[in-house]
């Protein structure tokens, strides 16, 4: 079956191609109305997205088009600009149905087979085996992560990856590219919140000798490098506006000059950004461009806080600890279930980037094969942490903090001090000197 999609946005045209090839539809794109409809005087396809928006043509004059020449021809609008209003005159149209970007690639084929009533191509559909070393966990909500890598490593088109710092949205890049058809070329990073306004320009589009002041030498910048290969963005809401439109540009054209160049250069570059703010928020504030949010926006990927998966925790408990033992020539060392109880049950502010650093202090600093409920507690209420929070008393905090934990493992094992013990990691005898260091009255329990 023969599907054209018709939209101004190259990589989204190229995107969807891939997917509908996989599905083993034919597909012709278009980046006019125009030439579509000059095309469909020679044929007529099983089916048509359109995009709403089409640079200086409007989508819904295309619609009259095609519904003047196929009345039955079934129609996809797709839009990153819709509202409901322009979904009810699309579908008053004609259009059998309305989808906004950024798209879903599961519900744009899920649209497709109900509407074309054909079934998924199963044979297309063969157990492939990636690579998802670095994204640990199996809730439901990594799960969904895993799910988006897979879809956006089948295709070519943006990324776009949301999540708090610490969270690991960059492992989430690099899994895309490494699952990717382009994972044997270059996969270069630049972090926009930590270069300079003056420098960016540089760092992303290289400059020619004698280009500014200290400029001796001809500098290759990031576009560049990552010719045929993927070019993460990391923090990209933090990138000046100026420098947002220059970005733009070269998404749109795919092409760019070095600074003091007169050359124009051409490149094949996928790019993946992400950003731990809320884009939606940064563009009503006047920080970020609401077209490039929609050019980069193709595939989002909402990469979950640690909080929202406390139940990875020990499987991100062991992974670390593997690696840092392995990393730092240690002993084998495992935690003790009151120890892991104890890190699960923290909030960590600081995500999985926080977690990893603990894990690997407690790999170095603790003795023993155990790590124990007293040495997680003393390295989650560190001394060092007091210039952070000045007038707490750290150690009064840490004390009614414990006292609170083993008086609930107390309650959970009914007072049985040998069960308490073991599920701590610790001697009954220890227990025995915390209950009456704490003030601990087994009867009051």
């Amino acid at each position: 079956m023969k599907v054209y999609v018709i939209d101004d946005d190259r990589s989204i045209r190229t995107s969807l191609k891939e997917i509908l090839e996989d599905e083993d539809f034919v597909v012709e794109q278009f980046a006019t109305g125009k030439s579509a409809v000059k095309a469909l005087e020679k044929e007529r396809p099983a089916l048509i997205l359109l995009d709403l928006w089409l640079g200086k043509e409007d989508g819904l004059e295309v619609l009259d088009e095609i519904r003047r020449m196929y009345p039955a021809l079934p129609v996809l609008m797709i839009s990153g600009h819709g509202t409901i209003e322009q979904a009810v005159a699309a579908t008053k149209k004609g259009a059998v149905d309305f989808l906004e970007k950024p798209l879903s690639i599961q519900s744009i084929l899920d649209k497709i087979h109900a509407v074309l009533h054909v079934e998924p191509n199963v044979a297309k559909k063969k157990e492939v085996q990636l690579d998802f070393d670095e994204i640990i966990g199996d809730s439901e909500q990594i799960l969904r992560v895993k799910q988006a890598i897979a879809q956006a490593a089948r295709t070519n088109a943006r990324v776009f990856i949301f999540g708090e710092n610490g969270t690991g949205k960059e492992l989430v890049a690099r899994a895309i590219f490494r699952n990717s058809s382009r994972s044997d070329k270059p996969f270069v990073d630049l972090n926009c919140a930590a270069i300079p306004a003056e420098l960016i320009e540089s760092e992303l589009f290289g400059h020619e000798k004698g280009a500014f002041t200290g400029a001796a030498d001809r500098r290759i910048g990031k576009f560049e490098q990552a010719d045929e290969g993927t070019l993460f963005l990391d923090e990209i809401c933090d990138m000046a506006m100026t420098m947002q439109a220059k970005v733009l540009r070269v998404l749109e054209e795919q092409r760019f000059q070095r600074v003091g160049g007169n050359e124009s250069i051409s490149v094949d570059v996928r790019v993946i950004a992400a950003t731990n703010i809320d884009p939606q928020q940064a563009i009503r504030d006047g920080r970020f461009r609401e077209d490039l949010y929609y050019r980069l926006n193709v595939i989002p990927i909402n990469m979950p806080a640690l909080r929202e998966r406390m139940g990875d925790i020990p499987l991100l408990l062991d992974h670390f600890l593997r690696q840092a033992v392995k990393a730092n020539g240690l002993p084998a060392k495992v935690f003790t279930p009151g120890a892991i109880d104890l890190l699960a049950r923290y909030e960590w502010p600081g995500n999985v980037r926080e977690l990893k650093n603990v894990v690997e202090r407690l790999a170095i600093l603790s003795e023993g094969e155990q790590i124990d409920v007293n040495q997680v507690a003393d390295s989650l209420f560190r001394p060092d942490q007091d210039d952070q929070f000045p007038g707490l008393d750290l150690r009064s905090a840490r004390r009614d903090f414990e006292k609170k934990y083993i008086m609930q493992a107390l309650k959970q094992f009914e007072k049985n001090i040998s069960r308490t013990a073991r599920f701590l990691g610790m001697e009954r005898t220890h227990l025995h000197r915390k209950l009456k260091t704490l003030k601990i009255n087994l009867d009051e329990l």
